[in-house]
């Protein structure tokens, strides 16, 4: 199954301004990039968010919330949300700063 390009471009518009971002196509998606460190991204229909182990299971007791398990082991400090949990662009703009806060902490690549 093709990723939802829809949420890409949403995603896109808000990332592509940030400073040192780029996207590549991984996971049969695309995964966007700051600093060279994975951010985010879309799989299938879903927003995948690096947001640390804390943050991710704060974000995992919210509606929409999953792990990010695409291959039967769970991504630690990942967050899979469906489209219901970032309808509005308030709400993505949200999730891709708390992404953004936690991969700031990361050396650069």
């Amino acid at each position: 199954m093709p990723y939802n390009e829809k949420i890409d471009a949403r995603i896109t518009q808000i990332v592509s301004r940030w400073k040192n971002s780029e996207a590549k196509k991984m996971f049969g998606g695309v995964c966007h990039l700051l600093n060279s460190n994975m951010l985010c991204g879309v799989y299938k229909d879903y927003l995948i968010l690096r947001l640390g182990e804390k943050a991710s299971s704060a974000a995992l007791k919210k509606a929409y919330a999953r792990p990010f398990d695409i291959t039967g082991k769970p991504m630690k400090g990942w967050v899979m949300m469906e489209q219901r949990g970032f309808k509005s662009e308030d709400q993505l703009r949200s999730w891709l700063n708390q992404a953004k806060d936690f991969v700031k902490t990361l050396p650069p690549k």
